[in-house]
């Protein structure tokens, strides 16, 4: 079986490769792909292993011994999957490998505002302590996380270890219902209630067309004037002209973002080249420690073992 990496590069350094090496009889390995030499890559190969290079039904068609698509990631919006699945090729994700890193990315923003320890290295680096009146500083309020409300958009894995952490904080979880659901289900929320209640609010929802612009000025001026906004999952639920304009006006007191709609933004992006000072981005980072990275190749090595021995039934088509 012959497979290929198109972009394995992104997946980074310092990995043990040895259980995706033998997953298959014969590996062609690339840092990465641009689309005027995906066809040419594809043309022979019988699975094609990538992360974020778009696969779509032209790539598909160009590829007549295509028999796998694996990917090393949980989402799969830059896969054609119906065009794949016309042909009965399997598309398979993997999944949890990355909760423990984003949870943990998660909290870590959260912190950043509850505590502004960036705000306060900055100014001591600016040598603002060095000169103050006394053995502390009070320039940038700091607030608890105890006590506070975690609303969360998305209950999957990933929110629900978002959940766990927050708890151990002392923090009140609520959870909205699936946006474009037809009924509020147990234990959920209808979404225009946690906007209005949370202190936090975090997105673990994949990008559909319900959630495509969900975060826009409406549901903004929904939230508390003190509130801080975090997303994880994709950079299209958020409407960004808007959000900037929240976050300029006092609509809500900041926001974290690790996802753009456009990565890398080589083009510019308005919250780039608008930032304000209340808004912390991190570059699609949260899902990248070291042990994550390596259980999603070890998860492609898996995939790709059990297709090998007929077992399809993660394919997402």
């Amino acid at each position: 079986m012959r497979a290929c990496f198109l972009d394995a590069g992104s997946v980074g350094d310092r990995l043990d490769w040895s259980r995706l090496e033998a997953a298959a009889d014969e590996w062609r390995w690339y840092h990465t792909t641009r689309p005027e030499e995906l066809y040419e890559r594809i043309a022979d190969v019988d699975v094609i292993v990538v992360n974020k290079v778009v696969i779509d039904r032209k790539a598909i068609e160009a590829a007549p011994d295509l028999k796998l698509i694996c990917l090393t990631a949980t989402g799969y919006n830059n896969i054609d999957i119906e065009a794949a699945a016309e042909r009965d090729i399997p598309v398979i994700n993997v999944t949890g490998y990355a909760t423990a890193a984003v949870s943990q990315h998660v909290l870590a923003l959260m912190l950043a505002f509850a505590t502004r320890w960036h705000d306060y290295d900055a100014a001591v680096a600016r040598g603002e302590w060095q000169r103050a009146e006394f053995f502390c500083m009070h320039d940038y309020p700091i607030e608890e996380l105890d006590g506070a409300t975690l609303g969360i958009v998305g209950y999957g894995e990933l929110g629900a270890a978002v959940a766990r952490l927050a708890e151990a904080f002392g923090m009140r979880v609520i959870v909205a219902e699936r946006p474009g659901a037809e009924r509020v289900r147990e234990g959920r929320m209808p979404f225009e209630d946690v906007l209005a209640a949370s202190d936090f609010l975090t997105l673990h929802c994949p990008l559909t067309e319900h959630t495509r612009g969900l975060i826009d000025a409406a549901a903004l001026a929904r939230m508390k004037d003190t509130a801080v906004l975090i997303n994880t999952a994709r950079g299209g639920v958020i409407e960004s002209r808007d959000l900037i304009d929240a976050l300029e006006n006092g609509v809500i007191a900041g926001a974290a973002v690790d996802v753009l709609d456009h990565e890398p933004p080589r083009d510019g992006h308005p919250l780039l080249e608008h930032k304000p000072a209340n808004l912390i981005i991190t570059p699609h980072t949260a899902w990248a420690s070291r042990a994550a990275r390596q259980r999603s190749i070890d998860g492609v090595a898996a995939n790709i073992a059990a297709f090998r021995a007929g077992d399809d039934s993660a394919r997402v088509n």
